[in-house]
């Protein structure tokens, strides 16, 4: 077993040392701001350089480049990466490769609706089903969802879960048990705004709700924090009565936190 493992390490090593150098040697001076000079037998930077501008020693890069079974930090691994240039998915690589664990991931409240999402909530015809992005804005639905919560009834800016939950009645009111609901529904939104709680959107949401709403203001500041809002939830439905659903949601693109809430009447 111990071997196994001793195996696994040495090829991770392996290829933290090759990944680093070919991101080091497709760079130029020029790339990172550095006068080019006449005497360059080093394709691309030189490890002093990307220490340098990392702000790393250069021993240490040295080891991490070659491989050795060191440990670095969070930190020196972000520099590395900003330096070489890395995007999400190779600084992703990079940490996993150093850390065996990935890094979190820049919170980021994206706005377009993939095409092959955008399908897929097409053929859920009978599901009421949305995409939300980190913010909670709803970015994309179906017709089932347009019946249920009717997104295209209200301004493109008030297309926001959190909002339309809180601060607009015409759906809050149609939620049967919605005091019971309201604490469970914002403690797993707190969880995505801990993941970008200095993004400008995500801060201006929570002031607008605070001042707008004195249940929002309250739950708010009772610091509740649930994973996923999954389970059951009835709404009342204009001729029919109270109608029950099952819901969950399901994360359809990591990187750019989408997620997709499904809704199946029982």
């Amino acid at each position: 077993m111990n071997d196994m493992l001793n195996n696994r390490l040495d090829r991770t090593r392996s290829e933290l040392a090759d990944f680093l150098r070919r991101r080091r040697e497709s760079l130029t001076p020029l790339d990172v701001g550095l006068p080019v000079g006449k005497r360059r037998r080093t394709p691309g930077l030189r490890r002093e350089e990307v220490a340098a501008l990392a702000g790393v020693g250069i021993t240490w890069y040295t080891w991490l480049e070659q491989g050795r079974a060191i440990k670095v930090s969070t930190a020196f691994l972000d520099n590395v990466s900003r330096v070489l240039k890395l995007d999400e998915i190779e600084r992703r690589h990079l940490f996993l490769l150093a850390h065996q664990r990935p890094p979190a991931m820049a919170g980021q409240a994206w706005c377009a609706l993939p095409p092959l999402v955008r399908r897929l909530l097409d053929d859920l015809t009978l599901r009421p089903s949305y995409v939300l992005n980190l913010r909670w804005d709803v970015i994309g639905w179906n017709e089932a969802a347009e019946r249920l919560f009717g997104f295209e009834q209200r301004d493109a800016a008030e297309r926001n879960m959190l909002w339309m939950l809180f601060a607009d009645d015409r759906l809050s009111s149609r939620i049967v048990e919605w005091s019971v609901q309201a604490p469970q529904i914002l403690a797993s939104f707190r969880r995505d705004f801990a993941q970008a709680p200095e993004d400008d959107g995500m801060v201006a949401l929570v002031d607008a709700l605070e001042r707008m709403s004195p249940s929002f203001r309250d739950l708010w500041n009772r610091h509740d924090v649930h994973g996923r809002c999954e389970g059951r939830r009835s709404f009342m439905i204009e001729g029919q009565g109270p109608v029950a659903f099952d819901h969950s949601s399901f994360i359809v693109d990591e990187e750019k936190h989408l997620r997709l809430v499904f809704y199946a009447a029982v």
